[in-house]
């Protein structure tokens, strides 16, 4: 019956309801069911939040995103991309991958995120190349994919650089379990095995943004072409 908890989060996820209010009915069900005390299950609460409570630091960097998206950061980081000619949406996308992972590479997690970098440095820079590149008359549909690869650069980055540092959570998980289950292993092998990974996942994440330069040319290139072509 404990495992009601369980079933409880599934059905709320289903129908959609407020995820913090299905996992504090979950918990509180749960607690319940185990014959705890009301008191006991909001001391368990209280003693949670306290012991994670730097979880929630990342939320006090958002109101100043919000206010340097307010005063012109986005717009300011297009304009100083615009002027780069050697910029491209792909590039600019490419670099940040690489800075991304690389940081990962030393347990430099918290460098970079949707909220921090993503949204209000990223993609606009990258919309910025293409915008100079291309001009201000970008389909929705062309900025919402650099969006889409601006936000996957940084999700693949850090995906596969962590595992390359010994002590971050993936591993010591991983350390965990092979120890309860008595099979010998080695963080430290584990981190090197994850190097290949981290390689290959550059690689191809580079030609794929390689790709989207080249979408871009094919289609907005030749717009242009033919809006000049007209203006002749």
């Amino acid at each position: 019956m404990v495992l009601i908890g369980v079933a409880i989060v599934i059905i709320g996820f289903i129908v959609r309801l407020n995820p913090l209010l299905v996992v504090t009915v979950a918990g509180l069900v749960t607690g319940l069911v185990a014959q705890q005390s009301l008191y006991d299950i909001i001391e368990q609460f209280g003693k949670a939040f306290t012991t994670n409570r730097y979880m929630a630091i990342f939320i006090a960097t958002l109101p100043v995103i919000g206010l340097l998206e307010r005063y012109g950061l986005r717009e300011q980081a297009e304009a100083i991309v615009s002027k780069i000619k050697a910029a491209t949406a792909g590039r600019i996308i490419n670099v940040y991958f690489f800075i991304r992972e690389v940081a990962a590479v030393f347990g430099l997690t918290s460098i970079g995120g949707h909220a921090q970098m993503v949204r209000p440095l990223v993609a606009p820079m990258a919309e910025g190349a293409a915008e100079a590149k291309y001009g201000k008359d970008i389909p929705d549909d062309v900025r919402q994919k650099i969006r889409a690869h601006s936000a996957a650069a940084d999700n693949i980055g850090v995906f596969f650089g962590e595992d390359v540092f010994i002590a971050i959570g993936a591993i010591l998980l991983m350390k965990g379990f092979f120890d309860q289950n008595n099979i010998p292993s080695d963080p430290l092998k584990m981190a090197m095995w994850a190097i290949p990974t981290a390689i290959a996942a550059l690689i191809v994440h580079s030609i794929r943004l390689y790709m989207l330069d080249r979408s871009l040319d094919r289609r907005l290139g030749q717009s242009n072409k033919k809006a000049v072509g007209k203006g002749e």
